[in-house]
């Protein structure tokens, strides 16, 4: 990263004037991102509550409420082209999100909300849809999307119904998630139920008929043929269940059955694949510390009229101590390839898998297999973090490269939330570039700040 121009600087005053504005903030608090900042998992998702319940329809509409969000961040990536191997201009991103919302009180088991997105940027990077090509993509549009927008029912006991676009986030996001760190956020049309009458048990089921990415909808790859449209037509039904009730561990289980149709296929967007698995995780007592465990296994094989006939296999093993002001975790992650075909996790969160460089946001015909370990700790109320991964090809072994990350971040209060990340990926030296175009030598710096009310 180069700071030395007054461009730069002209460019990076669209984040710290945002900044400075935090301090005129009312209290108020984002989940989310406080715990994604702190390398945490879904908190919320479709488990939220119901809002409050009023006497009439007019109460319920004018009785609801407002929420909102402002995020300004840079964004500072260096690396060659994927291609050509000439070198991209430096990525220089940054971008400012207001998300306001309103959701109204609840009339005989219904309410509603509506909630959009406006991203203001810079043109000093690629974001697939401001033609820049010959900088480094950073996937955040200057844009103004609708991100929310549906009709939601609890007049069935331990039940939520929905209907509309929202938002989907199950388990860690490893399959389903809103890919939080950007900033025009994943949603989905379609419908879902969450119900929670079985003790300690949550079902969630439910019917996707789009996808809204993060690109938004004007987006297309031109290094894929069309790839990553912002929008994914499909009828894909879900099922997660989820089972507290063990005391030491978290169980899961979950089918995905993602059905592409023949829009989504057409520009080379994915195939159908019907993915099946389970998860544990969970922790226990030693010696006035905690051990910590997961082990996950999934089959993907291909779906209704996907043309390629395969099997798959998805396998994470995660060991880790909490011993109160640090926490360790040592995994290996598996995302199986025999060369022609791999498993595809298309609609999870990403970039909190698989290191932040977003190297492996494909998954290479070979596959992947990702040894990683990483430590977090916090300091005057600042959580700091390392990770490192050591990544190789499933079909072959042969080595893609190693990466570390870097992050410091702080919740100063409900309200406000302010941190910094850097990630570097070096591609090892005999790297097959065919088999992994995106495996080059790459930097990225962001600083970033929050506000909610």
């Amino acid at each position: 990263m180069k700071l030395k121009n007054r461009t730069l600087f002209q460019q990076m005053s669209l984040v710290v004037t945002p900044l400075a504005l935090l301090a005129l903030a009312t209290e108020a608090y984002s989940a989310d991102y406080a715990d994604y900042a702190a390398g945490g998992s879904n908190v919320g998702g479709l488990y939220a509550l119901a809002p409050k319940a009023v006497g009439s329809f007019t109460e319920a509409v004018t009785g609801g409420t407002v929420t909102a969000n402002l995020q300004a961040r840079y964004e500072n990536v260096d690396q060659p082209h994927p291609v050509s191997g000439a070198r991209l201009k430096e990525a220089n991103a940054a971008t400012l999100r207001l998300r306001l919302g309103y959701e109204t009180a609840e009339y005989m088991g219904f309410s509603g909300l509506v909630q959009i997105e406006h991203i203001s940027a810079n043109d000093s990077y690629n974001s697939k849809v401001n033609g820049r090509t010959n900088y480094s993509v950073v996937a955040d549009a200057n844009v103004t999307e609708l991100n929310q927008a549906y009709l939601s029912y609890s007049g069935l006991p331990q039940t939520r119904l929905k209907f509309g676009r929202q938002l989907i986030r199950l388990d860690n996001d490893r399959w389903i998630g809103n890919v939080v760190w950007r900033q025009n956020h994943q949603t989905y049309d379609g419908f879902t139920a969450v119900n929670k009458s079985l003790p300690n048990t949550t079902i969630t089921a439910g019917i996707i008929t789009n996808v809204n990415r993060v690109f938004s909808d004007g987006s297309i790859d031109n290094l894929n043929n069309g790839a990553f449209l912002g929008n994914h037509h499909m009828r894909s039904p879900i099922f997660n269940v989820n089972y507290k009730g063990l005391g030491f561990a978290e169980l899961v289980g979950y089918g995905y059955f993602l059905d592409y149709d023949s829009s989504a296929k057409a520009f080379g967007l994915a195939n159908s694949t019907k993915t099946i698995g389970g998860k544990i995780k969970g922790d226990a007592p030693m010696g006035g510390y905690k051990l910590l465990y997961a082990a996950e296994y999934a089959r993907q094989t291909d779906y209704k009229d996907n043309p390629i006939n395969f099997t798959a296999h998805y396998t994470m093993l995660e060991g880790g101590v909490d011993v109160d002001v640090a926490q360790f975790k040592l995994g290996y992650e598996l995302l199986s390839g025999n060369g022609k075909q791999s498993l595809s996790t298309p609609l999870a969160t990403l970039f909190a898998f698989n290191g932040w460089a977003d190297v492996f946001l494909v998954t290479p015909k070979n596959g992947l297999r990702d040894v990683y370990a990483n430590a977090r700790t916090t300091v005057a109320g600042v959580v700091l973090g390392v990770d490192y991964h050591d990544f190789k090809a499933d079909h072959g072994g042969n080595k893609y490269g190693t990466e570390w990350d870097l992050i410091a971040t702080k919740q100063i209060n409900k309200t406000y939330s302010v941190g910094s990340r850097y990630a570097r990926f070096k591609a090892d030296n005999a790297v097959d570039h065919v088999n992994c175009p995106a495996c080059i030598d790459t930097d990225k710096f962001w600083v970033y700040g929050a506000m909610n009310f």
